[in-house]
């Protein structure tokens, strides 16, 4: 019989505590959507849905032709199936992880460290940080989606100091006229701005506390009197505090940019840039690895000295962080979203409701590819019976691999491909 090359995945569910609940979480609803019979229960929260072969959530193959278990046992097997330029690249491996995320409260702040501080903080404490790779990710809004990324302009950051004395008092007023000072000096201004963030995670417990329970204690009743809290970013410092009391990581949103994107729309995470996602469901692909360093806005291990050494202090507007999509030339009905790293590359397909047959185009490398709207007959290579696609439904694609569709949904399919196109 011929090789079987494309097949179903069982995927893994996380059920971190910050996770949406229940089947108001996006996550949820694929997993019931690939597999009619799984169970979601209404008081769990479904987080993330892990797409690949990472060792901490390895997708299980549903396809009982394959002798595997796993993707990654299948993989290992089959190197050949991640197209030669990869599997000479990344040493035989998916370089990739492809998740959905559905995120009720907020993520720590957080960043991830480059290669070289990732193999150094491996080999030092390889208890918080498990593997030796980087992890630059990229996020794409399914639902309206927030996130906090980078660092403001420093305008930004003196007019908070200016008009929230108790963030002012955590940064110190000699630091506060140091940051003025260095405006129009761009080396000058990105120590300034260290400095100010150094010392503000690094502020006495005391100082910390006093100085957030004043603030939120303003903020509420500005906010009870109709008053506008915009100048001390109200809203989300009520909703921040209300979910980490107590929590450094409130004052944070003087320092970063607020993001919001619609569906969509995209951010991407290079090494060391300080971020935190708030709210939303999206998609998410990154580098295989499980390393980030946290400082805030969590109960995990936090290592601030590191967070504050490691980040990338250049200020930007937050329009900025948006990453821009491009039309694929040779398929109108994709979108790329490439980034400026090799692991990854992340392809939403959007057929319309008019398209009846469609063809997953191949690739010279591997590639998951999830179903998130709509349903289609799937024929994966001759001889070979067709499956049925719906929301929820997960693909491995090996290399130069195609799957010809029959849409059978009148409303088209919308899909996310993840591939690494070296």
């Amino acid at each position: 019989m011929e090789e079987v090359r494309v097949f179903p995945l069982t995927c893994a569910v996380q059920n971190f505590a910050w996770g949406k609940v229940g089947l108001d979480s996006q996550v949820a609803k694929l997993v019931v959507g690939g597999d009619p019979l799984a169970v979601i229960e209404d008081g769990k929260p479904y987080a993330e849905l892990w797409m690949g072969a990472h060792p901490n959530g390895d997708a299980q193959i549903k396809d009982i032709r394959i002798s595997q278990r796993t993707l990654g046992e299948w993989i290992t097997q089959n190197p050949a199936c991640l197209g030669s330029k990869v599997k000479d690249t990344f040493q035989g491996k998916l370089p990739f992880l492809l998740k959905a995320l559905s995120i009720n409260t907020s993520l720590s702040i957080q960043a991830h460290p480059n290669r070289e501080l990732a193999a150094r903080l491996h080999a030092q404490f390889p208890e918080h940080y498990p593997d030796n790779n980087h992890k630059p990710e990229m996020v794409i809004a399914l639902t309206h989606f927030q996130g906090l990324c980078g660092f403001r302009p420093v305008e930004e950051i003196l007019g908070f100091l200016t008009s929230v004395p108790e963030f002012c008092a955590l940064v110190g007023s000699k630091m506060a006229e140091e940051l003025q000072c260095s405006v129009g000096y761009a080396v000058r201004m990105g120590g300034a701005l260290k400095k100010c963030f150094t010392r503000m995670m690094n502020c006495e417990e005391k100082v910390l506390v006093d100085q957030l329970n004043m603030l939120v204690k303003r903020v509420t009743e500005d906010s009870a009197a109709g008053r506008n809290t915009s100048s001390s970013n109200g809203e989300l410092l009520l909703r921040l505090h209300a979910q980490f009391p107590g929590d450094i990581g409130c004052f944070s949103i003087y320092f970063l940019n607020h993001i919001v994107l619609e569906p969509g729309q995209a951010m991407f995470l290079g090494a060391n840039e300080p971020h935190a996602y708030l709210c939303g469901d999206c998609i998410e692909c990154m580098a295989c690895s499980d390393n980030t360093v946290r400082a805030g806005l969590t109960p995990k291990y936090r290592d601030v000295n590191t967070l504050c050494e490691m980040l990338n202090y250049t200020p930007a507007p937050a329009s900025s962080k948006i990453f821009p999509s491009a039309q694929d030339p040779s398929d109108p009905c994709v979108t790329i979203y490439d980034p400026p790293i090799p692991d990854f590359t992340v392809m939403k397909i959007q057929v319309p409701a008019s398209v009846k047959r469609y063809t997953v185009a191949p690739l010279d490398c591997a590639g998951i590819l999830l179903v998130i709207e709509g349903n289609a007959t799937a024929t994966l290579a001759a001889g070979h019976s067709d499956i049925t696609l719906w929301r929820g439904t997960v693909l491995f694609v090996s290399a130069n691999e195609s799957v010809s569709l029959h849409v059978t949904s009148q409303s088209g399919m919308t899909m996310f491909r993840a591939c690494c196109l070296l």
